[in-house]
């Protein structure tokens, strides 16, 4: 089961890849930069560009529901990491933009750090069938303290917020969203066949409000950054988050991991963590930006 849940992981990558240059090329040319609004999004409904890569992102999420039905957060969320390699190439060919060495490096060391992380993750994980109600509700209210910090600083500082911000909230959020997917998933299928009887409705409305102030997170850092910087920021911070709360309030992890393997897997998140940080100063778009803005101020 691990290693379909793995292939499924794989081709949710593909999808999200190209649904996500899809949307990120389609809001940048119609917000020209400019932060999102209403009227805007609006707009978006009727670009077929946007629509279609909503279509890519919705069969991507799909999957990955599958995979993380079937796998562990610890192993699937990683594997994410893929879809950066894929944007980078797609939209670099369509934007005409030439990557630097940074970027490159970057790029590298976002993909390198993941699958390190998963290869060594594979052989110390413990598959946790049952979560209990006192780590669902965990969970839960960890995620409502996430969106009042992240959505208190969107109503008080939305003029001042950059891609950065949008992309660590998104991350942190979607990061919720998986595992709660995961959570409800397994509740759904749970062998005592009572199907959504199972699901608790603080985790719908969690699930729901998450993937929500995510959505727009993701739609705004489309507006201010190049596609491939927040799919960097979602593979990553994503995963990590997850990853954090599969291992530490899941019990995803088993006890007799050597404290090597622990170090090298803490190194290996640190080293793609590093490598969305240098991506996110140094990716072309973001440099060309930069100096617009000092032009801008000069004037």
């Amino acid at each position: 089961m691990m290693w379909l849940a793995v292939v499924c992981a794989v081709i949710a990558a593909f999808f999200l890849a190209f649904g996500a240059q899809r949307q990120g090329t389609a809001v940048q040319n119609n917000t020209g930069g400019l932060a999102l609004g209403s009227s805007g999004f609006l707009r978006l409904l009727r670009n077929p560009r946007w629509v279609f890569g909503l279509l890519l992102l919705g069969a991507g999420m799909a999957l990955n529901v599958v995979a993380l039905t079937l796998g562990t957060l610890t192993v699937i969320q990683p594997i994410g990491s893929i879809a950066l390699v894929i944007t980078t190439i797609v939209n670099s060919r369509d934007q005409g933009i030439r990557l630097n060495r940074a970027t490159v490096v970057a790029i590298t060391a976002c993909v390198t750090g993941s699958a390190l992380f998963v290869l060594m993750a594979v052989n110390v994980v413990s598959e946790n069938t049952h979560v209990k109600s006192s780590e669902e509700l965990t969970v839960v209210m960890l995620l409502a303290i996430v969106i009042v910090i992240f959505g208190g600083s969107l109503v008080m500082f939305k003029h001042r917020l950059k891609a950065f911000f949008y992309i660590l909230g998104a991350g942190v959020l979607f990061g919720f969203v998986a595992v709660l997917t995961r959570i409800i998933s397994r509740q759904i299928f749970d062998p005592n066949g009572l199907f959504l009887l199972n699901v608790q409705w603080y985790s719908i409305i969690a699930l729901a409000a998450a993937g929500g102030l995510g959505s727009w997170f993701v739609q705004s850092a489309y507006a201010s950054g190049p596609p491939d910087l927040v799919i960097a920021g979602l593979t990553v911070i994503d995963p990590m988050v997850g990853i954090a709360i599969g291992i530490t309030i899941l019990g995803e992890l088993r006890p007799d991991v050597p404290p090597v393997v622990a170090i090298s897997m803490a190194g290996a998140a640190l080293l793609a963590i590093v490598g969305v940080v240098a991506l996110s100063r140094h990716h072309p778009d973001v440099v060309k930006r930069r100096a617009d803005a000092k032009r801008e101020q000069r004037k």
